[in-house]
C-alpha cells in the first residue's frame, strides 16, 4: 500500500505542491489575525465551584486584581523638595486613560464632623497643600491610623502608591500602554530625586510577563531555525536539503499559527511555545526521511527508486512517530482546564499535520532537485559513529547481564530521588531572584507584607443582615481581621470595620485614641454613616465613600474582606487558609453566616493544583494510548514490553533528578513528562518498525537482525536525538524558570531516552527472543 501511495505522490507532485502552496496561504492569512490572550483565569473549568465563586465575587465587589503599586523609601517624602513632585505624580497618574483610581498620601481622605448637617464630611488632606501648611497637614495625615501600613510604614520610611486599572484595559493588547505609561510618570519622579522606584501587582506581573514571553518565543523560533539550519548543513552538506528541511517546519508553523485563528484561540503562555516546538519535532521527520532516501540512493544510484523505497518505508514510520507525540499533546485536550485543552488541541492536530506537509514536499521537491551527490552521504561513513554502533553491538550481545545491573541501579537511586519530590509553586517563581519583577515584589512583602489579593466574603444570608444587630457582626469581623493582622505573610485587612473605626475616630474630633469600633453609645451616628452615599458633584471628596462602599453588596447581606498578602506558595498558602477558615468558623455561627475566601490567590492555588492534577492524568493517558498504538503496530505484548520499559525509565530517572536537585512539581515542571514521552516513543518506533521490515525481507538469526537495526537506523537515531536535545537545549536560556526546565528536563529525558533505546532495547530484544526460542 505505501509503495502506492509513493508512487502516487511521485506522479502528481506538481498538484500536490500547488495544492500545498495554496492551504499554506489560506493559513497564513488566518495566522495573522490571531491575537494575544490577557486572560489568566482559565486554568480552572467554569464548572469548578471556585471558579464561580470567584466570578460571583467579582460581579458583586468588582476585580480584585487589577491594582497596580508603586513604592519608594525616603525619609525626606514630606519635605518642600519632594512631595510636591510626588503629589503631581500622583494626579498624573490619575490622568492616564485606564486608570480608574489612585491611592497615595497626596489624595489621602480625611473625614471630618460637620455639626450642622450631624454628618460626616470627606475632604482631600493635602488638596491645598502649599510650603506653610504642608507641616501641618503631614501631622494630620499621620494621625490617622487608618492609613498606617497601607499607604505607608513608618519604621521604613516607605510609601506606597496604589493604581486601580479599568478591568477591560487589562483584559486587551492596551494593557501594555497603560502599564508602561505608569512607569514613565513614575521613573520621572524618581531619576528627578535619585529615588530608586519600585513596582508590583498583578497587573503589571501578568502584563510583563506575557510581553516577556511573547519576545522570547520570537527570538526561540529564530533561534531554534537557525540553529536547525546549522545542523543540517553539517550533517548533510547541501544548502537545497536544508532550505527544503526549514520549509517543512515553517510551514508547519504557519499552520499552528492558523489553526490557532481558525479555533478561534489566542496566543497563550502555553500555545506560545507551539511554533518552536513545531521546529524542533519537526526537523527529525526531515532526518529519517533524508537518511533512508541517501541510504537507498547510495545502494545502487537510482533516484526514483530511492523515493519510492524512502516513502514506502518511512511513511508509516514517520505517521506513527508523528501519532505518538502528538498523543504527548494531544492528552492535554481531555483535561478541563480551558489553557491546557486548547495547547494539547492545537499541537496535536499540528503535530499531525507536520506528517501529512512532510510526506508531501520532501518527496515532491527531492523529485525535482538534483541527485544528492557524493558528499550529501558521506555522514553515513561516519568513523565515529561506526565505532560507537559496534560498541553497542558488542554491548547487546555480550554484555546485557551488565546493561540489566546498571539500569536496576540507576532505577533506584532515581526512586529514591522521587520520594524527595515536592509539588509548590510561587505566582513568581518562574522568575530569576534577581529580576526586578521578583525584588520589586520582595520590595513590598518586606514594607507592606505583599500585594497578591485575598478575599473574604460574610454572607449573613438574609437582605439587610448587615444592618441587623451590626455590632455583633462587625465585633466578629473585627476580631478576625484583627487575627489575620498578627500573620506575619498578611498585611491588615481592609473592610467597613475600619471605615466604621475610621468615622468614630472623625465623631470625636479626629482624636487617634478613639480609632476603633463603635460601641452601643455610637450606634446614633452608625446607621447614617452607613447610608452614605458619594456626591457627584464632589468627586474627589467623595473618593472615600466609593471605597468603603465597595465593601458592602448592594443589599447589605454580604460584607468583605480584602487582605493583601505576600506571595507564599502553594505549599504554604493551603495551610494559611486553612488556619483562616478555622478561626473565621470561631468566631462566626455557621448557622447565621458563611464565610468564604476567594480573590486571585486562591484562584491560583486552585489553578496550579487543578494543572498538576490534570497533567499527572494525561501523562497515564498518553502513556495507555501509546501503548495501544504500539500494540496495533507490532501485534505483539512481548514487543510491547520491550518497547514500553525504555521509555519509563528515562521519566523515573528525570522525576528522581528532579527530587535529588530539588526541582518542584509544578505546571511548568510536571508538563516535561507528557511531552518527553511523546517525542521520545518516536526513537523507539522507528527503531522496532526497522526491525521488522529487516525481519521480513531476511532469514536471520533474530540477535543478528537486532544487530543489523542497529547499524541501519543508529546513525540516524543518533543525528535525530542530537537535533531534538540541542532544539530543546534553547529553550535553557529562556528568562523563565518554566521555559527553562522544559528545555533542560526535556533534554536529559531524551539523552536517556536515547541511550536506554540504542544499549537496552537491543539487549531486551535479544533476551526476549531467545527466550521464546
Amino acid at each position: 500500500m505505501w509503495e502506492k501511495i509513493a508512487r502516487f505522490v511521485l506522479k502528481n507532485k506538481i498538484v500536490l505542491l500547488v495544492l500545498m502552496a495554496a492551504a499554506t496561504a489560506f493559513m497564513g492569512w488566518h495566522a495573522s489575525k490571531v491575537q494575544l490572550s490577557y486572560e489568566f483565569s482559565r486554568a480552572i473549568p467554569t464548572d469548578n465551584p471556585k471558579y464561580r465563586s470567584y466570578q460571583q465575587f467579582r460581579k458583586q465587589f468588582g476585580e480584585d486584581g487589577n491594582m497596580m503599586v508603586i513604592g519608594i523609601t525616603t525619609p525626606e517624602l514630606f519635605s518642600n523638595k519632594i512631595f510636591f513632585d510626588y503629589k503631581s505624580v500622583a494626579d498624573e497618574l490619575k490622568s492616564i486613560k485606564g486608570v480608574e483610581n489612585v491611592l497615595s498620601v497626596p489624595s489621602a481622605i480625611n473625614l471630618q464632623k460637620d455639626s450642622a448637617t450631624e454628618r460626616l464630611k470627606a475632604s482631600v488632606i493635602f488638596e491645598h497643600v502649599n510650603n506653610s501648611n504642608l507641616d501641618s497637614l503631614k501631622n494630620k495625615f499621620l494621625s490617622l491610623p487608618f492609613y498606617k501600613n497601607l499607604l505607608y510604614n513608618p519604621q521604613a520610611n516607605a510609601y506606597l502608591i496604589a493604581i486601580r486599572i479599568n478591568k477591560d484595559i487589562l483584559n486587551s493588547k492596551n494593557r501594555t500602554g497603560v502599564v508602561n505609561q505608569i512607569i514613565a510618570v513614575a521613573e520621572k519622579f524618581g531619576n528627578q530625586h535619585g529615588i530608586e522606584m519600585h513596582y508590583s501587582g498583578l497587573p503589571l506581573i501578568r502584563t510583563q510577563v506575557a510581553d516577556r514571553m511573547k519576545k522570547e518565543m520570537r527570538w526561540f523560533l529564530i533561534g531554534s531555525v537557525l540553529f536547525s539550519a546549522i545542523i543540517l548543513l553539517i550533517f548533510f552538506r547541501s544548502v537545497s536539503t536544508m532550505i527544503l528541511s526549514l520549509v517543512v517546519v515553517l510551514t508547519g508553523v504557519v499552520w499552528s499559527m492558523g489553526t490557532l485563528h481558525l479555533l478561534d484561540y489566542k496566543i497563550t503562555l502555553l500555545t506560545v511555545l507551539i511554533p518552536p516546538l513545531i521546529v524542533v519535532i519537526g526537523i527529525p521527520n526531515c532526518i529519517y526521511f533524508l537518511n533512508k532516501y541517501h541510504i537507498s540512493y547510495n545502494d545502487d544510484k537510482k533516484k526514483h527508486e530511492a523515493l519510492v523505497h524512502m516513502i514506502s518505508k518511512m511513511g508509516i514510520v514517520t505517521l506513527f512517530c508523528n501519532i505518538a507525540a502528538a498523543i504527548g499533546f494531544a492528552v492535554f485536550a481531555l483535561t478541563k482546564s480551558d489553557i491546557l485543552k486548547e495547547f494539547g488541541a492545537v499541537a496535536g492536530i499540528n503535530i499531525l499535520l507536520l506528517f501529512l506537509i512532510s510526506f508531501i514536499l520532501i518527496p515532491s521537491v527531492l523529485s525535482i532537485l538534483p541527485a544528492p551527490k557524493d558528499r550529501h552521504v558521506t555522514y553515513l561513513d561516519n568513523k565515529w559513529l561506526l565505532v560507537i554502533l559496534d560498541r553497542l553491538e558488542i554491548w547487546a550481545l555480550n554484555h546485557r547481564k551488565l546493561i540489566y545491573g546498571v539500569t536496576a541501579i540507576i532505577i533506584a537511586l532515581a526512586v529514591f530521588g522521587i520520594t524527595r519530590l515536592r509539588s509548590e509553586g510561587f505566582i513568581v517563581d518562574d522568575l530569576p531572584k534577581t529580576d526586578r519583577i521578583y525584588t520589586d515584589l520582595k520590595f513590598f512583602e518586606k514594607n507592606f507584607k505583599g500585594v497578591m489579593p485575598l478575599e473574604i466574603v460574610v454572607d449573613t444570608k438574609q437582605k439587610n443582615g448587615l444592618r441587623r444587630n451590626p455590632l455583633q457582626t462587625f465585633e466578629r469581623i473585627d476580631s478576625l481581621s484583627r487575627y489575620i493582622a498578627e500573620q506575619p505573610e498578611m498585611n491588615r485587612p481592609l473592610s467597613v470595620v475600619e471605615g466604621l473605626k475610621f468615622a468614630r475616630q472623625a465623631y470625636y474630633d479626629g482624636d487617634s485614641s478613639n480609632y476603633g469600633l463603635p460601641n452601643a453609645f455610637d450606634i446614633s451616628f452608625l446607621s447614617s454613616y452607613l447610608n452614605t452615599k458619594a456626591d457627584s458633584s464632589n468627586p474627589s471628596a467623595n473618593n472615600f465613600a466609593k471605597l468603603l462602599s465597595s465593601f458592602m453588596d448592594s443589599s447589605k447581606q454580604k460584607a468583605r474582606i480584602s487582605i493583601n498578602m505576600a506571595d507564599v506558595g502553594s505549599k504554604r498558602l493551603p495551610v494559611l487558609l486553612d488556619q483562616v477558615q478555622q478561626k473565621a468558623n470561631q468566631y462566626f455561627d455557621t448557622s447565621k453566616y458563611t464565610i468564604e475566601l476567594t480573590g486571585a490567590s486562591v484562584t491560583f492555588l486552585e489553578g496550579s493544583s487543578f494543572i498538576i492534577k490534570g497533567l499527572k492524568a494525561s501523562i497515564l493517558w498518553a502513556f495507555g494510548l501509546i501503548a495501544l498504538c504500539m500494540l496495533y503496530l507490532f501485534r505483539s505484548f512481548r514487543i510491547l514490553l520491550c518497547s514500553l520499559i525504555p521509555n519509563l525509565i528515562p521519566l523515573v530517572i528525570t522525576a528522581g533528578v528532579m527530587g535529588w536537585t530539588g526541582v518542584p512539581l509544578k505546571p511548568s515542571t510536571v508538563l516535561v513528562f507528557s511531552v518527553a514521552l511523546g517525542i521520545a516513543i518516536d526513537i523507539t518506533i522507528r527503531f522496532l518498525v526497522n526491525y521488522k521490515q529487516i525481519q521480513k525481507n531476511r532469514v536471520e538469526h533474530p540477535s543478528e537482525l537486532v544487530i543489523s537495526t542497529i547499524h541501519s537506523t543508529g546513525i540516524s537515531i543518533i543525528y535525530t536525538s542530537l537535533t531534538l536535545i540541542a532544539g530543546f537545549v534553547i529553550f535553557c536560556f529562556s528568562g523563565f524558570g518554566g521555559t527553562q526546565a522544559l528545555g533542560w528536563l526535556t533534554s536529559l529525558t531524551l539523552v536517556v531516552a536515547t541511550l536506554t533505546n540504542l544499549i537496552l532495547l537491543p539487549a531486551l530484544l535479544i533476551s526476549s527472543l531467545r527466550s521464546k526460542n
